[in-house]
């Protein structure tokens, strides 16, 4: 007997729909199971030594610097170096035409030998009236006479003895000398030209190199919080090093020799509330050039008891707030508010929110979510380019809590 046909097409509609459902990949019974425990990396935080250090920007300045200008005028009769080359302090450089210069010194040479012949007429003079004064051979008068013309004789020498001076320095200025050692310029003039004595222009310029300073600035308010972490200890100076500077060049790379700090600025600039600083650097090879951009790295002190951890385990709330998740001892997440002072290098140095042995989730933060039951491994920070393998090994760092 056939079945009725009510029967015949519920049968063949709830055949069809499970047809559909397996050929769909979706088999009855719901959703398939949640996944096990997330996994999560970690590090133990634990305090160390740092030194405190702070990137600033910078000028290269010369050692010493000196323009080369006449102290007399004449006509420039030879240069007598190369430019861009070194000189040393006394070497001659210019020479002017000194035929003048040599003629008034020769003038006054005489002059002054006449003088001296006169002054001994008149001193002898002198000499044989104070003693007929006293026999009374000569009057008075005639002895004061003698004895002031003995006084403007001997004013006449010492007069032209200064002016032999002048003259014979005047006349080796005609030689043009470097000032100080270092290197020199470009030369403004050539032989022939004129010049003038203190002339605006100058003829060249000589620029010490070696060493050299680097002008850096720093915010008033920085200088102000360091001074007020060394007053609370939580910075201490790190002995005679407490002055080191290292350079960042233009092109990124680090100035192989070490610097160190000269001073500190006692004004600070209205105009932009910084303080200048300078520090000197060795430059034996000439590496660094007056007005080069650098970065001075300068250690400014060490914090003993410093919590420092990897950047990429600290996010931000909604609030900007820096946190981070940390794993208790029932393998659960803990939220953590952290204040954070700086960045150095790939890490943040956290004043509060954080304790030594804390163990803090760097890697698997898309599962994190306070009370959250977790499995730990210990993270380790992938290798840079080229250092070798770039994949990171995770070991496990605890037995997987009950119920995995």
């Amino acid at each position: 007997m056939r079945p009725p046909l009510a029967y015949r097409l519920t049968f063949a509609a709830t055949l069809a729909s499970t047809c559909l459902l397996v050929a769909c990949g979706k088999p009855p019974g719901g959703p398939p199971p949640t996944p096990g425990t997330p996994e999560v990396g970690i590090v133990t935080v634990q305090l160390q030594r740092v030194a405190i250090t702070t990137d600033l920007p910078g000028r290269t300045v010369p050692f010493l610097i000196a323009d080369v200008r006449p102290q007399v005028g004449g006509i420039v009769k030879a240069r007598k170096f190369r430019e861009g080359s070194n000189v040393k302090a006394g070497e001659a450089l210019y020479q002017i035409d000194p035929a003048t210069y040599k003629a008034t010194y020769e003038s006054n040479v005489a002059a002054l030998a006449k003088a001296q012949a006169s002054l001994r007429t008149t001193r002898l003079k002198a000499e044989r009236y104070k003693e007929l004064v006293a026999i009374k051979a000569v009057s008075q008068q005639d002895y004061d006479d003698a004895a002031a013309s003995l006084q403007q004789g001997e004013a006449d020498v010492a007069s032209a003895k200064a002016n032999v001076e002048m003259s014979r320095i005047n006349l080796a200025y005609a030689s043009i000398d470097a000032p100080i050692s270092g290197r020199i310029g470009k030369s403004t003039v050539t032989p022939g030209a004129l010049v003038t004595a203190n002339q605006p222009t100058s003829l060249a310029t000589i620029q010490q190199l070696d060493p050299i300073y680097v002008d850096v600035t720093q915010p008033s308010a920085a200088v102000l919080q360091l001074k007020q972490a060394m007053g609370r200890g939580d910075l201490q100076k790190s002995g005679a090093n407490a002055a080191r500077v290292q350079l960042m060049l233009e092109d990124g790379s680090v100035y192989p020799l070490e610097g160190k700090l000269e001073f500190s600025d006692v004004t600070v600039d209205q105009s932009t509330g910084a303080i200048t600083l300078r520090a000197v650097f060795p430059n034996p090879k000439a590496d660094l050039l007056p007005g080069m951009y650098v970065r001075a790295v300068l250690q400014e002190g060490v914090k003993e008891q410093a919590l420092m951890v990897p950047q990429q385990a600290v996010s931000r709330d909604g609030t900007g707030k820096p946190m981070a998740y940390v794993v208790d001892a029932q393998h659960k997440l803990q939220r953590r508010v952290l204040e954070t002072e700086r960045a150095i290098g790939d890490q943040w140095l956290v004043r509060s929110g954080l304790q030594a042995g804390d163990k803090l989730v760097v890697d698997g933060q898309q599962h994190a979510a306070p009370g959250v039951e977790v499995k730990t491994v210990q993270w380790n920070p992938k290798p840079k380019p080229g250092t070798g393998t770039e994949t990171a090994e995770a070991a496990p760092a605890e037995p997987a809590a009950a119920g995995n």
